[in-house]
């Protein structure tokens, strides 16, 4: 399995200034917070605001995204000033028209039951074709960081016509070459799969995930 290009890694739930810089030395190129209180992995806009100075030291800094449910445009767009965010991750049921809104600087994560519904939603919310599609595993009340693992099957059919494609749900170091070689997506995103416990990473899962997504353009 060769893919030509670099697949680009999201590290998801940073709550702390170790564990973004930890990701950041190991390749991340996203580093996403979740913005979002009733998460296991929330953080407030005070953290993220100390942890994204640090990080904005970097001459390699990652692009810096805010994970957002059920928000406002003004809102979005204050916290990603405030913050020194660069994009906004929308997964919440948030209409198109939000993400019209700031589509310069947000992209929608969906969590579909079916290939139908998927299809219907993938393609009514890229508004900019230059902007990533992230796809999470269904559940019927969480808003990701589940750990349940997507329906890869569904993925690789939306990855074949999604040029920024992005996969969610249930990757983690054991499953993730895997996971590529089926759905052969432009990124992933990882959150649960990496972790010590709910908002602390896991150093050695972390390598472990970064360097088997690496290990695709080598094989």
């Amino acid at each position: 399995m060769i893919f030509l290009k670099p697949i680009k890694v999201k590290i998801c739930g940073i709550t702390n200034v170790e564990d973004a810089l930890l990701a950041a030395d190991a390749g991340a190129d996203y580093l996403g917070f979740i913005l979002y209180p009733p998460s296991k992995r929330a953080v407030d806009a005070a953290t993220v605001k100390a942890i994204t100075a640090v990080l904005r030291q970097r001459p390699d800094c990652p692009i810096l995204v805010g994970v957002f449910v059920n928000e406002s445009a003004e809102t979005i767009t204050q916290t990603l000033t405030d913050c020194q965010l660069d994009l906004a991750q929308l997964s919440g049921d948030e209409p198109v028209e939000l993400l019209e809104a700031i589509s310069d600087r947000a992209y929608k994560g969906i969590r579909p039951r079916n290939i139908e519904e998927a299809t219907e939603q993938a393609f009514s919310y890229i508004v900019d074709p230059d902007m990533p599609l992230l796809v999470d595993a269904y559940h019927p009340k969480l808003y990701g960081g589940t750990g349940e693992k997507a329906d890869w099957s569904i993925a690789q059919l939306l990855a074949f016509d999604v040029p920024h494609f992005m996969l969610a749900g249930g990757l983690k170091p054991e499953n993730i070459v895997e996971a590529l070689g089926i759905v052969r997506p432009w990124g992933v995103d990882v959150a649960s799969g990496v972790e010590a416990s709910p908002g602390k990473k896991d150093a050695e899962k972390v390598r472990a995930f970064i360097n088997n997504v690496h290990s695709v353009l080598t094989h």
